[in-house]
């Protein structure tokens, strides 16, 4: 929790670090940042270049980095999106909602157009995975999403849950969604939301009948309640043992990253303090059943690498059939025009509609076997290349 609270990138910080890269000549580069991971794909000379703006816009260090990050590279940098996307790398397995902030960070991205054809097409290979994952197989079934965790832990460890007092403190999205499973699954009818924007609070507070109180009474609520559920936005911890005076017993859960919650209040004996790593630790038999669907899921992965990969191919030999077309072309002219001043009676509109069908159907039975010999298609691309004295554009 503090390694990744260390590198958890703001919103503003996303901005910034798409925004240095592009100055620094990156030309795409992807970021997101959850409560469970922080990730930057992109393109560079070396990984340096993105580990540095992640260390310049976050509390991370190069040092801090090197001992407990990852480096992918090229296919299996493509191979850990796809399962990271699709819920396979995720702290609960099957949680899709990871795919929703890639889509946050390639809109964001775009935004800035920080986004090349390649990464276009990656992303939007990894969404297709997704979708049909969620509807082919059942690694999705059952909820096991962080919040419902959280509302699995408050029933087993507090008595007669519906006549106590919640209370939220911050709008945080795995609070709030914590803060629907209660309403749904209790007839509790205490629950109180504190955030530091009051507007924000009673925004909220209307969609799920809540309670709203200001942020002043915050020490006051916490005496009164029984589950303290803590989500806020802040990068230091904004409760502390300091702030309760209650001795009955508090359940504490800290659902943000960084850490909301100081560790000083486990110095209270009345006082349990649960936090995301632990509840993400919470397995039962539907995580079990998620479990035996990821062969299928990993087909599917498979599948759809296969068909990026063909279209990577398809890439890579575009330039030379482009150049290929143009060269043609330029015969096919060359020749009409002297056959016109020989004979001076042919239709030039005529001949050139009947020659450019002969032309693409050259190019594409060249650009078919070149996607189906891939073993041979760099050295056939460079003998095309040498018969016809080609340059790509």
């Amino acid at each position: 929790m503090e390694t990744r609270g260390n590198f958890s990138v703001s919103e503003i910080n996303q901005e910034n670090i798409i925004k240095g890269a592009s100055e620094e000549g990156i030309p795409s580069l992807l970021v997101i940042s959850t409560c469970n991971r922080t990730e930057l794909y992109g393109f560079a000379q070396h990984p340096f270049q993105l580990i540095k703006f992640l260390c310049e816009h976050t509390h991370g260090t190069i040092e801090e980095f090197e001992k407990v990050a990852y480096v992918h590279k090229n296919s299996k940098a493509v191979a850990h999106m796809f399962k990271m996307g699709t819920g396979l790398d995720s702290q609960i397995l099957g949680d899709f909602e990871i795919i929703g902030q890639v889509k946050n960070g390639f809109r964001l991205s775009k935004k800035f157009q920080m986004i090349n054809p390649f990464m276009e097409r990656l992303v939007n290979a990894v969404i297709q995975a997704s979708k049909r994952i969620k509807n082919e197989t059942e690694i999705s079934s059952g909820a096991t999403s962080v919040s419902f965790a959280s509302v699995q832990y408050i029933f087993k460890n507090v008595e007669d849950i519906s006549n106590k007092n919640i209370l939220l403190f911050g709008t945080g999205k795995i609070g709030r969604n914590t803060c629907e499973n209660l309403i749904k699954h209790t007839d509790n009818s205490h629950i109180t939301l504190i955030n530091r924007t009051k507007t924000k609070a009673e925004e909220i507070a209307g969609k799920f009948n809540l309670i709203v109180k200001d942020y002043a009474n915050i020490q006051a609520e916490i005496t009164q309640t029984d589950v303290l559920v803590v989500a806020t936005g802040a990068q230091n911890p904004t409760i502390s043992k300091n702030l309760i005076y209650s001795k009955k017993p508090l359940l504490i859960l800290d659902l943000s990253v960084p850490r909301n919650v100081s560790e000083d209040v486990k110095e209270l004996d009345n006082v349990t303090l649960i936090n995301l790593d632990q509840l993400s630790q919470m397995t039962d038999e539907t995580l079990a059943k998620r479990r035996s669907q990821v062969p299928k899921a990993e087909a599917i992965i498979d599948e759809i690498i296969a068909e990026f990969n063909a279209w990577l191919e398809t890439r890579k030999f575009a330039p030379t059939i482009k150049a290929l077309k143009t060269k043609l072309t330029l015969m096919r002219d060359k020749e009409i025009n002297q056959y016109r001043k020989k004979n001076g009676d042919v239709d030039f509109n005529d001949a050139a509609i009947i020659s450019d069908k002969i032309i693409s159907k050259i190019t594409s039975q060249i650009a078919f076997h070149l996607r189906e010999e891939q073993h041979s298609a760099d050295s056939d691309l460079a003998l095309i290349q040498k018969i016809f004295q080609l340059q790509n554009s």
